[in-house]
């Protein structure tokens, strides 16, 4: 499952958005009965995991983790710490706490970005601008890519 696409939203005063018709098609046709959200480790948006990707993403988390470890035990839970279960209601849309909006200073206006297997949300104007300098992301791409 791959999501492509830059689509602006807007949530309302609970914190309901509808999620792109474009995603809900994709998570619908692979019979995703849940999303899972949460805050993301690098960039200040969330992330929307279909169901399926989250049981795989914990997996592999698991598998690189001692659980006897207490420092990587650590890891784990704070990594389920900050994710929710998420269900999406039958117009399309999606509840997102109060908490998680505050995190990445969600108000109103939101863009879903589709990331490969995931969708972030962002607050709209935290993605009006480049997130990396045009020249310093084609150099990088070069060097990845050579």
């Amino acid at each position: 499952m791959q999501f492509l696409g830059n689509i602006e939203a807007k949530a309302d005063v609970k914190g309901r958005i509808f999620v792109p018709a474009a995603f809900r098609k994709r998570l619908q046709d692979a019979d995703e009965e849940f999303l899972v959200l949460r805050k993301d480790i690098f960039q200040d948006c969330l992330v929307l995991y279909p169901g399926t990707v989250w049981e795989n993403e914990i997996e592999a988390l698991r598998s690189r983790l001692n659980k006897w470890n207490k420092e990587q035990q650590q890891i784990f839970r704070q990594f389920v710490l900050d994710a929710e279960r998420i269900e999406m209601d039958s117009s399309g849309r999606i509840l997102i706490p109060k908490r998680y909006m505050q995190l990445v200073d969600i108000d109103v206006d939101v863009r879903f970005l589709g990331v490969d297997d995931t969708i972030e949300i962002w607050a709209k104007e935290k993605l009006e601008k480049p997130l990396m300098d045009p020249d310093d992301f084609s150099a990088k791409l070069q060097e990845l890519m050579d």
